[in-house]
């Protein structure tokens, strides 16, 4: 399947789902971008034999990497709990109290992520804006349908993150819990840490310039790898389509 949303992380394209497991919309339905990819990358690469313990002894405290097979956020859903605008979700009853469980059964997120998926069950709830700068000074909130129909839009690359307002972090569980309680995060952690969600959703050329925080996990949802990324690593971010991208931060 064609990556039609993707992050760049280092020069690095970001996500992972299975080939041809669903019959999502091209893309999703979101816009496809012009921005060319890196062809170079670096980063070392594991797939699913990676065991807890290497892990821990070689990546989690020391280096970034990606993760291909790790999960599978393509499953079919099956129909049950009814999110705001008419999308139904199953909620599994052991994860209905924590959004961030690392528990998960496989509820086809990232098919309840395409565009008229999204705006069906979110649209006229409000999102928070953030500016695109290191520290994320400047906050808007704008109902998500008018995020989605008006302001998600291709971007310069070289526009500077000061003017760059986009979704991403600054979630209301209440609101968008049931959608991340169908999330299949990664399943490693750092002992002593629980897991934080952080969404979003970025236009064609638009990111975040170089910056640094705690450990996690970054997942395109229209994409093809997962990327840990240790404490204190410095990185960057550029969307080179528009991106559906969720944090898994270990704090």
């Amino acid at each position: 399947m064609a990556a039609a949303a993707r992050l760049l992380l280092l020069l690095v394209v970001l996500g992972w789902v299975r080939p041809g497991a669903c019959t999502d919309p091209p893309g999703g339905g979101w816009l496809a971008g012009t921005v060319p990819e890196e062809p170079r990358c670096t980063v070392e690469r594991a797939d699913a034999s990676l065991t807890y313990s290497l892990f821990l002894q070689r990546f989690a405290f020391s280096r970034p990497v990606i993760l291909g097979g790790v999960t599978d956020n393509s499953v079919s859903a099956a129909r049950g709990q009814r999110v705001p605008g008419g999308t139904h979700l199953p909620v599994p009853r052991e994860r209905r109290q924590h959004p961030g469980s690392p528990r998960s059964i496989p509820q086809a997120f990232r098919a309840l992520c395409t565009r008229d998926k999204l705006l069906a069950a979110f649209g006229p709830f409000p999102v928070r804006l953030s500016t695109a700068n290191t520290y994320s000074y400047r906050k808007v909130d704008v109902p998500f349908q008018e995020y989605v129909e008006h302001l998600l839009k291709p971007q310069d690359p070289a526009r500077l993150g000061s003017d760059t307002l986009y979704f991403f972090g600054d979630n209301n569980f209440t609101e968008w819990g049931p959608l991340f309680q169908h999330y299949v995060p990664p399943p490693f952690r750092i002992p002593g840490t629980s897991p934080a969600y952080s969404f979003g959703i970025a236009g064609s050329g638009s990111g975040v310039p170089f910056h640094w925080h705690g450990p996690g996990f970054s997942e395109v949802i229209f994409g093809r790898k997962v990327l840990y990324f240790p404490d204190r690593w410095w990185h960057a971010t550029l969307n080179l389509d528009t991106s559906v991208f969720i944090s898994t931060f270990l704090g």
